[in-house]
């Protein structure tokens, strides 16, 4: 098996990024290479002195090659259909000649239907990435074995772009990625590795994972595919109608919030989201906007100014 290369074996609904067709994945073996993601890369080391550019050059060189060149499911996706994503490394700290602390921030977006704009679907930054590289090092997952930290992490956040997608065009569609994302949690806590234990850290990665996975979370992640395809998609067509649908699918929040240890998955969703929402409902009705400003004054307290044009 090449790096990275997992089959998906469930069905999967998958409305395509041009919205010409609803392909339908039965888990059959793909033999063609059909990668998902369409990285751009950046590292940073310009805290470290004396950095080594030659080592972070070749590291910028295997992450962008580790990540758009491996095939993480049984989907096919057309090269123009790539998920567009980007991931900056800005390395914090050397430990030692090859060992280093960073932090990794991670973006991804996918079309509206119909339309120039783009919406976000990922906006994160961890805090909490160490890792270990050698110059010119290949990053890679062999057997489905993960022996490397940063391998791990970029292999987790590619899983969680690619279930965060999925689940903007089918209800519930991301399940497997989220799975997949599970397990390469599940090895790193074995590894002993940072950033990993939910014990240690309410942001970490097993943190994120584990709230998109609680059966109680299932209305958020249907609510995500209410606001991206059934809402935004229709914007062009009906702007009322997808604004109305748009309003009436966000009082999920407010009981996504009653649900234990979705801290994180708010936070994320107010990263990515509440600019956007509250730009949406600018044509709303003043008793709308009211409602709206209620409900997420509720769920995101410290989003005041974020909120501010609801009153307005």
């Amino acid at each position: 098996m090449k790096a990275g290369k997992i089959f998906c074996p469930i069905s999967r609904f998958f409305i395509m990024k041009h919205f010409i067709a609803i392909f339908v994945f039965l888990g059959l073996f793909v033999s063609a290479r059909a990668v998902e993601l369409n990285a751009t890369v950046k590292v940073n080391s310009d805290r470290i002195e004396s950095a080594n550019q030659a080592l972070f050059s070749s590291l910028e060189r295997a992450m962008a090659a580790f990540i758009n060149d491996s095939q993480w499911s049984s989907a096919t996706f057309a090269k123009n259909e790539r998920i567009d994503c980007n991931f900056s490394l800005s390395v914090l700290e050397k430990v030692t000649e090859t060992s280093f602390k960073a932090e990794l921030y991670i973006q991804a977006r996918r079309p509206v239907y119909n339309s120039t704009y783009i919406t976000s679907i990922l906006n994160y930054r961890d805090r909490n990435v160490e890792f270990e590289y050698n110059e010119n090092q290949t990053l890679e997952i062999v057997q489905t074995t993960i022996d490397n930290n940063l391998v791990a992490v970029l292999a987790f956040y590619c899983n969680l772009i690619l279930a965060l997608d999925f689940d903007s065009f089918s209800p519930l569609g991301g399940t497997y990625f989220y799975r997949n994302a599970l397990n390469i949690c599940t090895q790193a806590q074995s590894a002993g590795w940072t950033g990993w234990s939910a014990f240690d850290d309410n942001r970490s990665r097993s943190s994120i994972i584990n709230a998109y996975l609680d059966e109680q979370v299932k209305p958020y992640r249907e609510m995500l595919y209410t606001y991206h395809r059934r809402s935004l998609d229709e914007m062009a067509a009906n702007p009322d109608r997808g604004r109305t649908t748009l309003l009436n699918a966000l009082p999920v929040l407010k009981t996504t919030k009653q649900v234990r240890n979705t801290e994180i998955l708010l936070q994320m969703f107010a990263d990515c989201k509440l600019q956007e929402v509250v730009a949406a409902a600018s044509k709303a009705n003043a008793e709308e906007k009211k409602s709206l400003y209620d409900l997420l004054r509720s769920v995101f307290p410290s989003s005041s100014n974020e909120l501010e044009p609801l009153k307005k």
